[in-house]
């Protein structure tokens, strides 16, 4: 079972997206995909149609004096499988910081998850304790990156913690690479801001994905729909650049 993690600290950059659709078109391709919305914003559990009131949640599984395996609260949805989002993950941070294996506890319970092929986990865009809790707990993570130069800066930040993770908790933690979103190969900023990533890249000792994930309306209206996006436009080009990169990633 592989587990990958979409994170980047700044919002807005189609985070949630890049999840979605890596998780889609895995499906398609007949894999076995658990998807795990860890950011309390829910947009993913949004789109999956997911239930948070009434049902077990990932608050259950991470923060719950009763806590469950993260089996128990997978829901099976029109879309996928998926362990919802909750608003009370807003509580992790004093959680598992006051309990010495609190940011293991992710990881512990995925360790004991059977019948999937892939985990597909979007974050907060932020640096907290549920993210390290994902960064210990997968074998890759992937970060998104919008082509304008704000879109760079934290991702220093970004690189020292999953450093320090690799480092003392994720030994085989692996930066799968820079995934440029909202791309315009037309405009001057989008050749600058490539060629700065391809730098950063370097540095992080990762690559800059050759996919680039061109901007469409159709992603906007897929998530108004809650919708996937491939179910919603297969044949957009946001979609088909999804396609392109699930491959590259995987190397297929």
């Amino acid at each position: 079972m592989k587990i990958y993690v979409v994170a980047n600290q700044k919002g807005g950059i189609g985070k949630t997206t890049t999840a979605t659709a890596l998780a889609s078109v895995l499906s398609k391709k007949g894999k076995k995909v658990l998807f795990v919305d860890a950011d309390k914003q829910g947009n993913s559990s949004d789109t999956y149609k997911a239930k948070i009131d009434g049902v077990a949640t990932l608050y259950d599984v991470l923060l719950d004096d009763d806590r469950i395996e993260i089996s128990e609260a997978i829901q099976h949805t029109c879309n996928g499988d998926i362990v919802a989002s909750d608003p009370l993950l807003r509580k992790a941070d004093k959680i598992l910081y006051d309990d010495i294996d609190g940011v293991f506890r992710l990881d512990d319970t995925l360790k004991k998850l059977n019948g999937y092929d892939y985990v597909v986990i979007d974050t907060n865009p932020s640096i907290d304790a549920i993210l390290k809790s994902c960064l210990i707990a997968c074998d890759e993570v992937i970060i998104p990156v919008t082509a304008d130069r704000y879109a760079l800066q934290g991702l220093s930040q970004l690189h020292e913690t999953i450093t320090s993770i690799k480092r003392r908790q994720n030994t085989g933690l692996k930066v799968a690479g820079l995934l440029l979103i909202k791309y315009d190969k037309r405009t001057n900023l989008s050749k600058d801001v490539e060629q700065s990533l391809q730098n950063i890249a370097d540095v992080m000792n990762t690559k800059l994905f050759k996919t680039k994930i061109r901007e469409s309306v159709k992603a906007r209206e897929a998530q108004a729909q809650r919708m996937m996006l491939l179910d919603y436009s297969p044949n957009s080009t946001t979609a088909n650049d999804y396609i392109d990169f699930t491959n590259e990633l995987t190397e297929e």
